[in-house]
């Protein structure tokens, strides 16, 4: 969920194309440009009767008011989906080994990640395999504890590869689902007397405020190194990767 302070909206809203503003559909967006009018903050300088003109009545009141950060619709929170999934395809058929372990330790923390960032948290794991030929691969493990946390996740996937005895399958990529969702701050904090654990956590707290602030791929697991810059991924690392 994106947050604007109200005293911040208007400045927020200004740097917009026009056409991303709420309710301007593409003839009202061609309009306005006509008119010279490309953002929205161009949009909030003009006089509310101007816009009527261009627009119409109701909906040139409407966009003046949006574009200067007045709506007063409630907002209504949306459910969050039961399940997340990333996935990570092969250029080339990949034989089990160093660099599909790589592939799969960035999938299961971008997994880790995307749930951290909803607030949610899975009680289950599904990975799937595809290999050269379209066959799959599929199982599904329960965690012991609902979790959204880098080191339960791969713990179990990693369970789940091993389960899987691969021989000489040649796989052309994984998807890896977390499943059975509920909200995080359902989950019980338990006292861990587990110093390691504790760091691992405090450590990933950190790394995600350096996420929110610099970009999720800037930094990540050593392991995953090998994989970070493959074209392959859903959402591809940019520039050198970053280990931690």
């Amino acid at each position: 969920m994106l947050d604007i302070a109200p005293d911040h909206a208007t400045a927020w809203l200004a740097t917009l194309p026009v056409e991303a503003l709420h309710g301007i559909g593409p003839r009202q967006a061609a309009a306005l440009c006509d008119y010279g009018v490309h953002s929205v903050g161009l949009l909030a300088a003009i006089p509310p009767a101007t816009v009527q003109r261009l627009l119409g009545g109701r909906a040139g009141r409407t966009a003046a008011d949006r574009a200067r950060g007045i709506d007063p619709r409630p907002v209504v929170p949306r459910t969050l989906p039961a399940s997340a999934t990333t996935r990570t395809t092969f250029p080339r058929h990949t034989l089990d080994g160093a660099d599909v372990r790589a592939a799969l330790l960035d999938t299961v923390v971008r997994l880790a990640l995307l749930l951290r960032s909803r607030g949610q948290a899975a009680r289950a794991l599904t990975l799937t395999l595809r290999f050269a030929g379209g066959s799959t691969w599929e199982k599904t493990r329960r965690l012991a504890e609902p979790s959204h946390h880098d080191d339960d996740l791969r713990t179990a996937v990693y369970q789940l590869m091993d389960a899987a005895s691969l021989q000489r399958g040649r796989l052309t990529g994984l998807t890896l689902k977390g499943e059975d969702l509920l909200d995080a701050d359902q989950v019980a904090q338990q006292i861990s007397l587990d110093t390691a654990r504790e760091s691992r956590l405090v450590a990933e707290a950190a790394v995600d405020r350096v996420r929110d602030k610099y970009g999720p791929d800037v930094i990540g697991p050593a392991a995953a190194f090998r994989h970070a810059s493959s074209p392959g991924t859903d959402q591809p690392c940019g520039g050198e990767p970053h280990a931690a």
